[in-house]
């Protein structure tokens, strides 16, 4: 093989490898700290390019990583073959428009401003991701892979996950820089046009970084060694268990209501202040369907405390056939006292084609092969849940991913949070984990506790500083698809952190210098292609 070939191999092969060292820094294989220069390879590869060999490259980078964490997708009901062959390049593009600005920075201004500007892209454009109208998915965001790692974590209080992003990604530009400038061996395969920075230059970037993480890990340490005070209270989360196609079943109803009845009991024992159980855990709508209203009521009285539930009409991804009808996914407080529904949060962020169809009416989806699901409607109320003791926030499900949305109820007053869930949709894949991996920064961007309950599992206590402190078990040490329950104390936390108040105020701060280097790569083109 000659020279020629051997380099287009080498270009191929790293975003092949950032993908594949990308994916191994989430979970399940949580190897985080491979995050810190897995794109790396990908810099390397596209520095010197044309920006359209820039986006292709990024592309196959973006694809290899979401085919490699989109494991679970192929568990969803309703979904097909040739959905996923439409969805993995989609999200790939995002990460192909990150590489199509940096090559376009990069042919019109060099290699040292490239390397600057990437960590600053990287993060508009998940920031761009997590927000783009009805396609937002903030998943698998390169911080989210840093979940375990509590000290550096500590620095989304100020920022939110998208600065942990931009620390991890200035990293990866730092080495790149450093192999640039130091490596001798690189020397042989860099791509043609390409002036490495100056040994000085490197030092000088490598020094800046290792500063901000530096101050980063130092916050971390101060924030870890300070413990939380206040009142504690105990809180007990029910993992039902039920699987997916009996939750449903007509004929399963008395069991699935005589399983939680017996598992509130168990745990009612420890006199606990709040008893928890999953999103749409009753068979059925409790407001709808009186034999069910009537046993939770039974459930909620026995048990002598503050009883939280989810309830909806009918499951996600299930055709809608009833019309214009419509209902809620919502969570439910009921009252020891009252002995009656008390309180009551809608669900506000519905979940796309398995809630509710967007743009309905406008968007031939069926023509498309997209089935016609749902007939949900949004709420429009942030609700705080209010007892004598404690106020708390209640996110369902995938409201959890976005952080935006979850800190409007510790701004509105919550103490802590908590999220009800079931995601016996996913099987057995990563899915429950890469959920807990973001609602650990939850925790941390609104220092305050997050109470996790869900189906199938991961249920758990998360506290201020993301540390999953435990979560329900099996005697193997299984932590999804196991029945249980789990008792713990959290203490209400009257938090309000940069982030509580300010919200994606460093996102918006990296999308205004992406548009700035943007600018003086239009004004000014480098004669030299790419120089330092």
């Amino acid at each position: 093989m000659n020279a020629r070939k051997t380099e287009t191999v080498v270009t191929i092969m790293a975003p092949v490898l950032s993908g594949v060292l990308l994916v191994l820094a989430f979970p399940t294989h949580d190897l985080w700290w491979l995050a810190w220069i897995a794109l790396v390879p990908l810099l390397l590869a596209i520095l010197g390019k044309k920006p359209k060999y820039a986006f292709l490259l990024s592309w196959l980078c973006g694809i290899v990583f979401f085919v490699g964490l989109f494991d679970w997708i192929r568990e969803v009901s309703g979904f097909r073959f040739y959905h996923h062959i439409i969805l993995l390049p989609i999200m790939g593009a995002y990460f192909a428009l990150v590489g199509l600005v940096l090559g376009f920075i990069g042919k019109r201004r060099g290699v040292r401003l490239t390397l600057v500007a990437a960590p600053f892209v990287w993060v508009s454009m998940e920031f761009i991701r997590s927000n783009f109208f009805f396609l937002a998915l903030p998943w698998a965001l390169i911080a989210q892979s840093q979940y375990k790692n509590l000290h550096v974590i500590q620095f989304a209080s100020f920022t939110g996950a998208y600065g942990v992003s931009f620390l991890v990604v200035l990293v990866n530009a730092a080495v790149a820089a450093a192999v640039l400038a130091f490596s001798s061996s690189f020397q042989r395969w860099k791509p043609r046009g390409v002036e490495t920075p100056k040994k000085i230059k490197g030092i000088g970037v490598c020094v800046v970084t290792a500063a901000l993480v530096g101050f980063a890990v130092l916050h971390g340490w101060t924030q870890l060694s300070h413990p939380f005070k206040g009142n504690s209270i105990k809180m007990a989360v029910v993992q039902g268990n039920i699987e997916q196609h009996r939750k449903w079943d007509p004929g399963f109803a008395e069991a699935i209501m005589q399983t939680y009845k017996e598992l509130t009991q168990r745990v009612s024992e420890q006199e606990p202040s709040l008893i928890i159980w999953p999103e749409t855990a009753t068979p059925g709508a409790i407001r709808r369907n009186w034999k069910i209203y009537k046993s939770v009521m039974q459930i909620a009285s026995e048990a002598d405390t503050f009883l939280l539930l989810g309830s909806s009409q009918h499951q996600k991804f299930r055709r809608s056939n009833q019309g214009r009808i419509k209902y809620f996914n919502s969570a439910f407080l009921i009252s020891p006292e009252e002995k009656k529904l008390s309180e009551r949060y809608d669900k506000i962020r519905l979940l796309p084609f398995a809630e509710y169809v967007p743009l309905e009416g406008r968007i031939p989806w069926t023509k498309l092969g997209v089935p016609g699901v749902g007939n949900y409607v949004p709420g429009n109320k942030f609700k705080v849940f209010e007892t004598n003791d404690f106020r708390f926030g209640v996110t369902i499900c995938w409201e959890s991913l976005f952080p935006d949305l979850v800190r409007q109820f510790v701004e509105n007053g919550a103490q802590f949070l908590v999220n009800i869930t079931n995601e016996a949709w996913f099987g057995r894949t990563s899915a429950p984990y890469l959920f807990l991996s973001m609602n650990v920064f939850r925790a941390v961007e609104n220092r305050v506790y997050m109470v996790r309950c869900a189906n199938t599992g991961v249920s758990c206590f998360i506290d201020p500083n993301g540390r999953i402190v435990n979560r329900v078990k099996n005697a193997q040490d299984q932590d999804i698809f196991v029945r249980g329950v789990l008792t713990g104390t959290i203490i209400p936390m009257e938090s309000k952190t940069v982030y509580t108040r300010y919200g994606d105020w460093f996102a918006w701060v990296c999308i205004g210098c992406s548009l700035a280097f943007l600018i003086m790569s239009f004004l000014r083109k480098n004669r030299n292609l790419i120089s330092t």
